[in-house]
């Protein structure tokens, strides 16, 4: 009788074992399935913003003014671009940025701020209905902030997003001003 029960219990220890061992092996699959983020979807990718500061427009005949940037690493086609010009200031502390495109009206005629992208790079325009060079405090040390938004951010709220007003751009998305990186 003892030998019955002793292999019963040798038994019963076995299988606890196995058990054991097979729901760690479910456990850890189900732990690194949680955890992975090789997807098709990038939900974690964050949006940013660089800022170009006090850059010059270089002139060519066959463009006009025009500021160009790779962008390293590059974005994803279906990511947006969105490009502010530092109009002025408030105080020490406090920029105006405006979304370009824009028109400005100006005694000399209108200038216009343009630009457009890839997922490789963009170019900001200055064109205008008037010689350019005449008011070079517009093409000459100007300063743009590029923002930066993947293409999951882009479409998830847009609708309620002002565009057009960087703060609740910055604020939409979570990006920390403190962490601007200037780009060259």
């Amino acid at each position: 009788m003892k030998s019955k029960i002793h292999e019963y219990l040798k038994n019963s220890n076995i299988m606890s074992k196995k058990l054991t061992l097979i729901l760690a092996f479910i456990g850890m699959i189900g732990l690194t399935t949680a955890c992975s983020n090789e997807d098709d979807i990038d939900n974690d990718t964050i949006a940013e913003a660089f800022e170009l500061r006090n850059v010059n427009f270089d002139f060519n005949p066959a463009d006009g003014y025009t500021i160009y940037r790779a962008l390293n690493p590059q974005i994803f086609a279906s990511d947006v671009i969105l490009i502010y010009r530092l109009a002025g200031t408030i105080d020490s502390s406090t920029p105006i940025w405006q979304q370009i495109p824009r028109t400005l009206y100006l005694p000399e005629g209108e200038l216009d701020y343009d630009f457009d992208f890839s997922k490789e790079d963009f170019t900001i325009y200055a064109g205008g209905t008037y010689d350019l060079a005449t008011t070079p405090t517009y093409i000459t040390n100007e300063t743009f902030r590029i923002v930066i938004v993947p293409a999951y951010l882009s479409n998830k709220g847009a609708s309620q997003v002002d565009f057009s007003d960087y703060n609740a751009v910055i604020k939409a998305y979570n990006i920390d001003e403190s962490k601007i990186k200037i780009m060259k």
